[in-house]
């Protein structure tokens, strides 16, 4: 529902936040990572990719950060992922990077590798499959739709380091100001992250300090392929709600080690494949307070000065501002809201409205739920990379036909709501 009178934003919202590397974003929302599966079929951004940022680049948001871009071409989370492994694709992500010009947001390349939570027959054109984790564990969930894993060999961790130092070097030639390295929701870095899926008895598992090697490495790598002032932001599990698994302690360690190695700004996340339940369980339980993972980051910034993103939940802009006035966290990820509306944080900036007309999609069953609001939410940003306005009032049984149709098409058997 929007506002009768237009009240500008609070001070909290509109304020500039300058980073360590000297980059300044304008105010403090962010486009937090939505997943668009609209790459070609050798990984390069489509022309619609290109046109669905450069309509989000007016959103208003201070800060845009892609769905995931793939280190390996060979292991996907979806089918037309983008993916960087070289510079095969520079000139179109030249194209993408420009999606901002004209306007003084700042684009981040969310660089992932799937592990084991790639579904089967998942690679790029040309590419044999390829499902590798820290250690032969398979997924619980999804049966024959996932490949069991192999573990990685040191040359291979080794190299797949080297891949996301790559990918970000790549990115920064191609003009975007920084790279998100994802290290939550179940992916490859998670995995290494977590005593359930990382077995290893070598340099690379069992402690704590040896399970958050592979991501140290990454960024120390990152940060030696690119400039000081190439921006560099880690999202990262709050916990993975999972017994025995990575937990808020382990979190807590990580992130003053990320700290530590210069890392720009911090995302708190939570949750894997396997326990989607558990996350929507806690989204319910804090949703008088919006944000999912707002207690937590109220305990991390008492310990961390780095700035910390929180997305997912917020949906008012009197939310947002006590989240932030709380000193709690220092930018509002947005993702639904600006799928659903994609002027809303210029919207919630000058005033006109207060609260985000997003709604979870539902029909009351809830793999189909979970399936219905992550394809509800591409094919908004779709319309958008086609230069027609989104349609926010598109029935769930419409979605969900599209979002069948697209499977066949694409020849793929589920979708997770995760990115």
């Amino acid at each position: 529902m929007s506002d009768q009178t237009s009240t500008p934003a609070p001070p909290a919202l509109s304020t500039e936040l300058r980073l360590g590397n000297g980059i300044v974003l304008r105010n403090r929302l962010a486009k937090a990572a939505t997943s668009e599966h609209l790459a070609d079929r050798h990984g390069a951004p489509t022309a619609q990719l290109i046109e669905a940022y450069r309509r989000l680049a007016a959103s208003g948001a201070g800060l845009l950060i892609s769905g995931n871009v793939m280190v390996d071409g060979s292991s996907l989370e979806a089918r037309r992922n983008v993916v960087i492994e070289d510079e095969r694709h520079l000139t179109a992500l030249r194209r993408w990077s420009a999606a901002t010009d004209g306007t003084d947001t700042r684009f981040l390349l969310q660089l992932s590798h799937p592990g084991r939570q790639t579904m089967r027959g998942l690679s790029v054109a040309g590419r044999r499959q390829d499902v590798v984790a820290p250690s032969a564990v398979p997924l619980a969930v999804g049966g024959r739709m996932f490949r069991p894993p192999r573990a990685l060999a040191e040359p291979e961790i080794l190299d797949v380091v080297g891949r996301f130092a790559t990918a970000a070097r790549v990115a920064a030639d191609a003009g975007f100001a920084g790279v998100e390295l994802h290290a939550a929701h179940g992916y490859l870095i998670s995995q290494f992250l977590s005593p359930l899926t990382n077995r290893r008895t070598d340099g690379w598992g069992g402690p704590l300090s040896n399970r958050m090697r592979f991501l140290l490495e990454i960024v120390r790598a990152v940060r030696a392929q690119t400039a000081e002032s190439f921006l560099v932001a880690v999202k990262l599990n709050s916990a993975d709600f999972q017994r025995g698994g990575f937990d808020a302690d382990d979190a807590r360690n990580v992130a003053v080690a990320l700290e530590q190695e210069g890392v720009h700004i911090i995302e708190l996340s939570g949750g894997t494949y396997e326990n989607v339940s558990v996350v929507e369980a806690r989204r319910a339980s804090t949703t008088s307070r919006e944000a999912y993972f707002l207690e937590y980051a109220e305990e991390l910034s008492r310990t961390l000065t780095v700035p910390l993103m929180l997305s997912g939940g917020f949906r008012t802009r009197s939310g947002m501002t006590a989240a932030l006035e709380s000193g709690a966290v220092d930018i509002i990820g947005l993702a639904r809201p600006i799928a659903h509306e994609p002027d809303f944080p210029r919207r919630i900036l000058d005033g006109s409205t207060g609260t985000s007309l997003a709604r979870p999609q539902r029909v009351g069953v809830k793999m189909v739920d979970d399936l219905l609001n992550s394809a509800w939410h591409q094919q908004q940003i779709a319309r958008l990379g086609r230069g027609k306005p989104v349609r926010p009032n598109r029935k769930p049984a419409v979605a969900l036909a599209i979002a069948m149709l697209t499977e066949l098409r694409d020849g793929m058997s589920a979708r997770f709501p995760l990115s």
